[in-house]
């Protein structure tokens, strides 16, 4: 299943994406001609940051001297005995294109440069989360020729250590062909901003789905944290590549030992063949997905095959192929003859199967199965797998014979801390910016209170290293997913996550936009990027461009308790709480002593609401969309921005003794 979002293609095993590439730490010593190079960031199509200073910074041979010229401006500086230069250009109004020019022996000229406002975007995956995919894609494809819109897509990449450079990255123009791929939040930020601004947008964009707040924190954060520092003691920087190969080995072992044989992928050609002898393979139960059964957490490629015997009459019969479902991918073939293929994970697979196919007696129903994430193999309802013979079904569920033919061996970027931040944001320091768009916690929601220590951990690394002030840092708060049925009376995990997004609003500088009302209770990715992207920009037109606006939600201030009634007073509260459509107010429940929250009868009165209940007395305490799924909560102000589900108590969290470990 494509699990929380992972990118959607099998690695190669020799993993050249955690090859620890020396792009430019000591590149001096082994090439004899050291030609100035500069980072992928500076390359064309770039933009630059308005009205702040512009660090530029590169390689070349130790003690160089090398210009850079920039519109009118021309700075010379020496590199040092390592070989590393940096310079920061006087700040430049919005404006453009211009050439970026740095001459040391050789010349690099960069073009088509723009300067503007900057932003990093980052997080999981509702940040990578692509153009293409949400609601009225084509529509928004459609309109997207921004020649003004950049966008910087930083590839996925980890290491154990800082690295100087990207793997690799580029600018692209926005515009039909490109678009599809931009980060979804930040393009519909960037076109709001560009509206308003009319001045270049640059958007980087360096996300990785299903990843931990940890791994995007840099190891001398942890190390100056009380709170961390025992754990990162114990942690030793690691090498990916010895990592990694020391993983490999154990998955393609472990594989070995189940089936009896090599991963390989050769005489694949013959395994759909109704001759070919499959008599060394292993046999698995089917349908079920393969990690509940020996094969375990395996994504990859995998053939199965099904040996049938069938009467002459069944033979010439019409026949429909069910195969129920198939994670992630399947062709599959009758007797040799393909008969259908599909890539969706959750699509029942109904292939019909074609005349004279069939033989009386032996039959083999082969399939190719690929897996890129989560879950994997033929799996669901056993009615729902079988031939169809119209007056008649031969049921097909029991044990099929399997083969592993090819392993994504893939190092989590969970595995160790400091994973992300090492590959993918060091590398753009210094870089000038206005501000980072973050949308991430899904992957830290068992660890909910922790959150609120290593949620501003983060951000207080990244502002450390960038040495910009506390620049802005504005973030997505969870939206709606029923993960674990979680509610008040059995506690829930997201709505801790949540309240501990709403908490590191203490920080300065920070901005949250509220999306409960936006989400999907069934899925982790909801389509609807467009509301995000214009609820953030409303944040920043407030607090940095000069446009005063409603930018936030209600947020709860305070609880007075007057007999059995519990009134509520609220911040940001626009021209007035309300509901849309005045209907009654929905989500509030209300607690006494005992801790036990009932539904609760909520009315708004003078822009304060106030809560009972008939069953609760002596009310305590109040909480307003306690639950991994409050889609129903309809609390918001009239110039309708929802409120952030809150409590009013302090009891103990479900998630207070989780702690963030790394397996040894």
């Amino acid at each position: 299943m494509e699990d929380q979002d992972r990118s959607n293609h099998l690695r190669e095993d020799d993993q050249p994406h955690l090859q620890q590439h020396q792009h430019a730490s000591q590149p001096q010593a082994s090439q004899t001609q050291a030609n100035v190079k500069m980072p992928l960031v500076f390359s064309d199509g770039m933009v630059l940051q308005r009205n702040k200073p512009i660090p530029v910074w590169g390689w070349a041979d130790a003690n160089e001297k090398v210009e850079i010229k920039f519109n009118k401006q021309t700075k010379t500086v020496q590199a040092d005995k390592d070989g590393k230069w940096t310079v920061n250009l006087n700040a430049e109004k919005a404006g453009g294109p211009f050439e970026l020019i740095i001459i040391g022996k050789n010349t690099i000229t960069i073009k088509n440069v723009l300067v503007g406002e900057v932003w990093i975007c980052s997080g999981q995956s509702n940040m990578e989360f692509q153009v293409y995919k949400t609601m009225n894609a084509q529509k928004e494809i459609e309109d997207s020729n921004y020649p003004m819109i950049r966008h910087f897509g930083v590839a996925q990449d980890l290491s154990g250590t800082p690295k100087d450079d990207l793997k690799s990255a580029k600018w692209e123009v926005s515009n039909k062909e490109t678009v599809g791929n931009f980060t979804a939040v930040g393009f519909y930020f960037a076109k709001k901003l560009y509206a308003e601004l009319k001045i270049p947008i640059g958007i980087i964009n360096t996300s990785w789905g299903g990843t931990n707040v940890e791994t995007w924190t840099s190891r001398e954060a942890f190390q100056n944290s009380p709170d961390f520092k025992k754990m990162i003691a114990d942690v030793p920087v690691v090498n990916m590549d010895e990592v990694f190969e020391i993983y490999k080995k154990s998955v393609l072992d472990n594989i070995k030992k189940v089936q009896g044989f090599d991963v390989s992928m050769e005489n694949e050609d013959q395994f759909k063949n109704a001759d070919f002898n499959d008599k060394n393979w292993q046999e698995i139960k089917v349908p079920s997905l393969w990690e509940n059964q020996q094969l375990g957490n395996m994504d990859g490629i995998v053939w199965m095959r099904k040996t049938i015997t069938l009467t002459a009459e069944q033979a010439k019969k019409e026949a429909v192929l069910h195969l129920s479902k198939v994670d992630d991918e399947d062709k599959t073939y009758v007797n040799g003859v393909e008969v259908g293929t599909n890539n969706l994970w959750d699509k029942l697979r109904v292939y019909k199967i074609p005349a004279n196919t069939l033989k009386e007696g032996t039959n083999v129903i082969a399939v190719r199965i690929t897996d890129y994430s989560g879950g994997g193999g033929i799996y669901g309802d056993p009615t729902d797998l079988k031939i169809d013979f119209k007056d008649s079904n031969f049921p097909l569920e029991g044990l099929w014979k399997f083969n592993v033919i090819k392993v994504r061996i893939e190092v989590s970027p969970n595995s160790y801390p400091s994973l992300l931040y090492n590959a993918m944001v060091n590398p753009l320091v210094p870089y000038a910016f206005q501000g980072v768009l973050w949308y991430q916690g899904e992957a830290n929601v068992l660890r909910a209170k922790e959150y609120k220590k290593s949620f501003p951990l983060m951000i207080t690394d990244w502002r450390t290293k960038f040495k910009q002030g506390n620049f802005p840092f504005y973030f997505v708060q969870l939206s709606t997913f029923d993960e674990f049925g979680g509610n008040s009376q059995k506690g829930s995990r997201w709505a801790e996550l949540r309240e501990a997004q709403s908490e590191t609003l203490k920080l300065p500088n920070t901005g949250m936009a509220v999306t409960i009302d936006i989400g999907n209770a069934k899925d982790i990715h909801p389509t609807n990027k467009q509301d995000i992207g214009l609820r953030l920009a409303a944040i920043a037109m407030n607090d940095i461009y000069g446009k005063k606006q409603v930018h936030s939600g209600p947020t709860y201030k305070s609880q007075q308790i007057k007999g059995n009634e519990i009134i509520l007073t609220f911040d940001n509260i626009g021209s007035g709480v309300s509901t849309p459509n005045n209907d009654e107010l929905k989500g509030f429940e209300i607690a006494g002593a005992d801790k036990v929250f009932h539904s609760a009868k909520a009315i708004i009165k003078d822009n304060k609401i106030i809560v009972s209940s008939d069953q609760v007395q002596n009310p305590v305490a109040v909480h307003y969309g306690w639950a991994d799924d409050d889609t129903n909560i309809n609390l918001f102000n009239k110039e309708k921005f929802p409120a952030s589900p809150f409590r009013t108590d302090n009891w103990e969290m479900m998630t207070a003794n989780e702690t963030y470990k790394v397996s040894k």
